[in-house]
């Protein structure tokens, strides 16, 4: 071999030593990056969830009020062709003064011949009732008890669609203590039908009442009784209904007073104004009252009212609705003089009216 061949035989050894070792480099440097994302979350710290934190929970709320809510199971006689049947109904009541007087629904204690109460605490107390009201299926009872916990009763003039309400009642008369439903407020200024006449300015929401819990709190998250739950609306599903504390507690103050709502008469009967009605009968105004019968010698008819005008507002309160025209006629006292707006004619007018008190269911 020459000198020449084996230079360059040489200097071909080398080259191809350093190729083969630049290969190696890039292979050993080149990081794939899916192995780069594992490598670099494998070299943090994975944080840790604290045991500390509290999950949102309406626990201690619960726990607050739960002893000023009690199961109420009533015994119903009802009459038949030959002999009388009894039967048995449950619902829920809230404590609302120490020395015994508990709301309920109406509909909870209607016909009843015995009336039971439990408490928290399992003892039981016969009930006695102190009165009742139709329009808003409230009643009153009382057992013999002093130094009975209590719930504050809230604004639910504050509610808004959408703020958050639980429940707590004898759902289903199930035992093993109060059921607790979540939900929220779906709807204010309800108006819905029953078998014993319409209920008004209700509290729609999807927190489930059942039977059981008819009578029950409806509470805001302060712990407040903002409703009491009615079930009456058979045709409801996923929904329910309260009586608005801002019309219940002028009803619970008269039913513990004098055992009955002493309300205003204003001496007419309507219909809430709808778009149809008004082009029917060409009322110029498209909300209100349409006053569809009038009472003889009543106030309205005394002062001058008649069928087919459409009441606007009272004492410069807006009545847009039959419910808001109620809520308003309702807070009046007896014998008030008020200032009723109307339309006749499409002719905006006034007219006083003196309210006499109604009769009492």
């Amino acid at each position: 071999m020459g000198t020449n061949t084996f230079i360059w035989l040489s200097l071909y050894t080398v080259l191809i030593a350093v190729i083969l070792g630049c290969n190696q480099v890039n292979r050993e440097t080149t990081i794939d990056p899916v192995k780069a994302t594992s490598m670099a979350t494998s070299s943090e710290q994975t944080p840790k969830i604290s045991e500390d934190v509290v999950q949102p929970s309406i626990s201690d709320l619960v726990e607050n009020v739960q002893e000023s809510v009690v199961s109420i199971s009533v015994n119903i006689i009802s009459k038949g062709l030959f002999q009388n049947y009894s039967d048995e109904g449950s619902g829920t009541g809230i404590i609302i003064k120490s020395d015994g007087f508990i709301v309920t629904n109406y509909h909870v204690i209607q016909n009843a011949s015995d009336i039971e109460v439990v408490l928290w605490d399992g003892t039981s107390y016969s009930a006695e009732l102190v009165g009742s009201d139709v329009l808003t299926d409230l009643a009153i009872v009382k057992i013999g008890a002093v130094d009975l916990p209590t719930i504050e009763f809230g604004n639910s003039q504050r509610l808004r669609p959408g703020d958050w309400v639980f429940t707590i009642g004898n759902a289903l008369a199930l035992k093993g203590g109060p059921s607790v439903t979540l939900g929220i407020v779906s709807g204010l200024g309800r108006t819905i039908k029953t078998e014993r006449g319409d209920l008004y300015d209700m509290i729609q929401t999807d927190a489930a009442i059942n039977k059981g819990n008819s009578g029950g709190p409806l509470l805001n998250l302060n712990g407040e009784v903002v409703g009491i739950n009615t079930a009456v609306y058979r045709s409801a599903q996923g929904i329910g209904f309260a009586v608005s504390s801002s019309v219940s507690q002028s009803v619970l103050n008269g039913l513990m007073k004098d055992g009955r709502v002493i309300r205003p008469l204003i001496g007419l009967s309507g219909v809430e104004i709808t778009p149809m009605l008004s082009n029917r009968y060409n009322l110029g105004v498209s909300e209100g009252i349409y006053i569809t019968n009038i009472s003889r010698n009543g106030p309205a008819e005394k002062a001058g009212l008649k069928v087919g005008n459409v009441i606007t507002n009272l004492n410069g309160q807006q009545t847009k609705d039959m419910g808001e025209f109620l809520t308003t006629l309702w807070g009046f006292n007896v014998g008030a003089k008020i200032t009723v707006s109307f339309i006749s004619d499409k002719s905006p007018m006034e007219a006083e009216v003196t309210l006499a008190e109604r009769p009492y269911d």
